[in-house]
């Protein structure tokens, strides 16, 4: 296919596609599927091989959130049944992030609901991440805590932050159907201050969300240019108790296209596979490893993932491998302009790319993803098997509230 060379070429020269080929990705055939996976798939493994980075989240707060994005489980009005707490204790925080560090993640994502921090917030996200990287020398810490104040970030980089996300979520044109309380220019402020302040920027999106084809490119050609170092794709998780909770819009083949575009458009960041892809992806998982080199591992914000020994053994089944410590994520000719502009961190203003936000679902982590490491499947144990689903039958099975790790006294799941 003449459109996926030329896109593969591009790819390799850090070459943005036009509007027209990122749209027409999009519209490709299910029987152009495979050729699709494969022509991004090269993109991928030009930049980052068969490396596979894996981040955790460490949700700081959880609920009562003031804000009201309808994707939401944290929101301002959410029936959701989520665990509800307030901050953390360094310790408490610094705990469960070793559970993900020990699982293989080298970066941790430390999350709260909110508008934004405090100056007192500030504070004690620096004494959590001090007592994270105390423990762990080499780990990076990503922060995700809203938007950010005047010299905000700035406090964050000499706290020892390495970067700190904050999703776009949807077009500039759609963004006021999702969320009031807050402008899109506000979040494009805060990645432009974290960008300032010499930390990695982390900004995504959210797939699914009744949004057009037109939408999504629109948000991923603006990440481009904001130039974050990851890029988080989020797939819709439709919990029960917010606005959204009846938009059940993507298929496994939807989800791979929304990557695959994403890697032409941003072809040497981070992409990360975020909240949704047990929901959304499901079987098809290990294909998306194909497009993005980066996933969480374990449980979300406020949902459950997939079982973090299972993300293990799909990455190595998969034929990949889990990023290393010692390993640099970006190629070097962003890390050269990171290490210039940040003393060290990994940014760069070449590209697109992000954490999560924590609004957002899955980004630096999500508070409404889910997934399959609830259990073994509808009927765990019995002799029966289970009705075959209908193709884009809503999937609520696969979607569970997190009732493990921070916040509770039970083991995470990493």
């Amino acid at each position: 296919m003449d459109l996926l060379n030329t896109l593969v070429d591009k790819g390799l020269r850090r070459e943005l596609p036009t509007r027209e080929e990122a749209l027409a990705v999009l519209a490709t055939s299910d029987d152009d599927l495979l050729d699709v996976v494969a022509a991004a798939g090269k993109v991928r493994r030009h930049w980052f091989g068969r490396r596979v980075k894996l981040n955790y989240l460490v949700n700081l707060k959880s609920g009562l959130c003031p804000e009201d994005c309808s994707y939401c489980s944290q929101r301002l009005g959410s029936e959701a049944g989520i665990l509800k707490y307030t901050w953390l204790k360094p310790d408490e925080a610094s705990k469960a992030a070793a559970a993900g560090l020990a699982g293989g993640a080298k970066r941790v994502c430390l999350v709260a609901s909110g508008r934004g921090p405090t100056d007192r917030d500030v504070d004690r996200v620096a004494g959590t991440i001090k007592a994270i990287k105390d423990q762990n020398e080499n780990v990076e810490v990503c922060a995700c805590l809203g938007l950010l104040s005047d010299g905000q970030a700035e406090r964050l980089r000499e706290a020892g932050a390495d970067a700190y996300n904050h999703n776009l979520n949807t077009s500039e044109a759609t963004y006021g159907d999702i969320t009031t309380t807050h402008t899109y220019a506000d979040r494009v402020d805060t990645v432009q201050k974290a960008h300032a302040a010499g930390l990695s920027a982390c900004s995504g999106l959210i797939a699914g969300m009744g949004e057009s084809d037109e939408d999504l490119i629109d948000v991923v050609f603006s990440l481009r240019e904001l130039d974050p170092d990851s890029v988080p794709v989020n797939f819709l998780i439709p919990f029960e108790g917010t606005p959204l909770a009846k938009e059940w819009n993507l298929t496994p083949q939807r989800c791979l296209r929304i990557l695959a575009m994403v890697r032409f458009v941003c072809p040497d960041v981070e992409v990360r596979i975020a909240g949704g892809r047990e929901v959304h992806l499901r079987t098809m998982q290990p294909l998306a490893l194909n497009l993005a080199n980066s996933i969480f591992l374990g449980d979300y914000l406020t949902s459950e993932g997939q079982a973090g020994r299972a993300d293990l053994e799909m990455i190595a089944d998969a034929g990949f491998e889990v990023e290393g410590a010692g390993e640099i994520t970006l190629p070097q000719h962003r890390a050269d302009v990171a290490a210039a502009a940040a003393g060290g961190g990994c940014g760069s203003h070449e590209s697109a790319g992000g954490c999560g936000s924590h609004e957002s679902v899955g980004g630096c982590g999500s508070h409404e993803s889910a997934g399959c490491g609830t259990g073994c499947g509808s009927v765990c144990g019995s002799h029966e098997a289970a009705a075959a689903p209908e193709v884009n039958e809503p999937r609520t099975d696969l979607v569970a509230v997190r009732r493990r790790g921070a916040g509770t006294d039970l083991a995470p799941n990493a």
